[in-house]
Parts: structure tokens; C-alpha cells; sequence
């Protein structure tokens, strides 16, 4: 038996659609009814990481797990690898962040994550890390400025990330969790290429067939969006991560999920077409 955490957010959901037929897995939740994605073999437990019997219920008959946990400086990864441990659980593949292998980055969600690949490897059970760079998907926050004012908004529009499809991530996660060799590996997963806001804007313009226009936020202006969105010390970290961006620290591009997986890993460009109803105004989109 797969256990799915974070079975209804981004990554998660595009696991379950990707798992072979017939393979039993089981899909953890706060909220049950948000599940949309299933499989013939899947089956859905609400839990939640902060309750040691509900993880204790999800985690019956478990085999191998896919983690991921969000709660920034919470000890969610501690208390779920002990109740794992005792369950039974062979294998966890963890989702983490590319920022771990990087020394320059001392924000608190990157060392948040390296304690945690660190409790994960002093488990006692088989480790699989995946460290991707920032998803493609993080570019829907632009949606609602493209849709109302044809306007992209971001810092430091020329620096370069190697984003990556989360969809390429679930790939790799399910090679991890169904076949052989990965135990004990670091999984650094990025998009074919480096790219910047100011081209993800006219790839994006592209796809939409429409004028987009890029505006560079300030760092002030910057961070007070952040804060009206985070706590104050989530608002620092994030732009820690972006000055390094900034700095050319997330423009290595790696070769992983084609190494993984067989096929290469999908561009920006890709990712922008297969979701540009997101981005289009009401009409086109209903048109679409």
C-alpha cells in the first residue's frame, strides 16, 4: 500500500492521476471531499498531521509513502516519521526543495527543510529526496492581473529560475515510489531550461495571443505584499530566495527527470499552453 499525503494539492494530485493501474494507494486529506482524482485501487483517509491517531489510522498497512508537509517550523515530519517507523513503512519519498543543497541559503523554510530530509535520513527507513526548483504552476498568481489588466508583476524580472512542471514531478515521484534503485538518492528535479519573468510574460503572451505587459515590483514593494500574504519571517525567507535568484543561484539546469522517466522535462511554454484558460479573460475562456 502508497500513501498519498498532500493527495489534493498541486503535486499530489498529479501522482495519483500518473500511478499504474492497480496499485493499492491510499490518499490522506484533511478534507476528504476536496479529493477529485482517483484510481480504481485508491482509497481516501482524512487525517491530519498534527493528530497522532488520525496518522496513525492513514498510515495501517502502509509500505511506501510520499510526504510532503508545508507547515513552515512545525515538527509535522518528526511526529509523522515516528508514527510511520512503527507502522511499517519501508520507504518515504519526500518532497523537498532544490534551496538544501545550496550553502549560501540560510532563510528559515531552507533550513526548515534540511532539518527534515535530516530526520527523514536518521529514520531508519529508506529515504528517496526530491528537491525541485520553483514549480511553473507558482505563475497563476499572475492570473488575475493578466485576465483584468494584461499586466505580469514581479521582482527582479530578469533573474532566471529553472522552474519546473509539477507534473514532472509527480513523474518522478511515481518512478520513485513503484520502481527500483532510488532508495537512498537525491532527486534535484528543474525544467529544460532557465527562464525569467519577463520571458515567462511574453512566452505566455504567446500562448494567449495576446499584448502582456511585464512591470518590475520594488523590494519594498515586494515585501509588503508578501506580509499582507505571510508572517513576517515566511515574508523574509521568500525574499532571501529571491535576492539569491536574483543572484543566479536557481538557473542550474539539471537533467533528472528525463534521467528518471525516459522523456525530458516540459518547458515553460508547454506548461503555459496546457493552462492558458487560467489566464484568459471570462469570454475567450468560455469561449475555449
Amino acid at each position: 500500500m502508497i500513501l498519498v499525503t498532500g493527495s489534493t494539492g498541486t503535486v499530489g494530485r498529479e501522482l495519483v492521476r500518473r500511478l499504474p493501474d492497480g496499485i493499492p494507494v491510499r490518499l490522506m486529506t484533511r478534507s476528504p471531499e476536496r479529493v477529485t482524482t482517483m484510481t480504481p485501487a485508491a482509497e481516501t483517509v482524512g487525517a491530519d498531521f498534527t493528530d497522532d491517531g488520525s496518522l496513525a489510522r492513514a498510515l495501517q498497512g502502509v509500505r511506501k509513502v510520499f510526504l510532503v508537509t508545508a507547515r513552515v517550523g512545525a515538527d509535522d515530519d518528526a511526529r509523522f516519521l515516528r508514527l510511520a517507523r512503527e507502522a511499517g513503512v519501508r520507504h518515504v519519498v519526500k518532497l523537498s526543495a532544490a534551496a538544501v543543497a545550496d550553502g549560501a541559503a540560510d532563510d528559515l523554510i531552507t533550513r526548515w527543510q534540511r532539518d527534515n530530509e535530516e530526520l527523514l535520513r536518521r529514520s531508519g527507513m529508506e529515504w528517496t529526496m526530491l528537491r525541485p526548483r520553483a514549480f511553473t504552476s507558482n505563475s497563476l498568481s499572475w492570473a488575475a492581473s493578466v485576465r483584468s489588466e494584461g499586466v505580469v508583476r514581479a521582482l527582479y524580472g530578469s533573474s532566471l529560475n529553472a522552474c519546473v512542471d509539477p507534473r514532472d514531478i509527480a513523474a518522478v515521484a511515481v518512478s520513485a515510489l513503484t520502481g527500483d534503485g532510488h532508495e537512498g538518492r537525491v532527486h534535484t528535479l528543474t525544467g529544460p531550461e532557465a527562464i525569467s519573468a519577463v520571458q515567462q510574460t511574453a512566452q505566455l503572451a504567446a500562448v494567449l495571443g495576446q499584448p502582456l505587459r511585464f512591470e518590475e515590483l520594488g523590494p519594498q514593494e515586494a515585501e509588503a505584499a508578501l506580509r499582507r500574504r505571510w508572517p513576517a519571517e515566511i515574508a523574509e525567507a521568500l525574499m532571501s530566495s529571491a535576492r539569491r535568484q536574483r543572484d543566479g543561484a536557481k538557473a542550474a539546469v539539471a537533467d533528472t527527470v528525463r534521467a528518471v522517466t525516459g522523456r525530458p522535462a516540459r518547458s515553460f511554454r508547454t506548461w503555459a499552453a496546457d493552462h492558458a484558460a487560467a489566464f484568459a479573460p471570462p469570454a475567450k475562456a468560455a469561449e475555449g
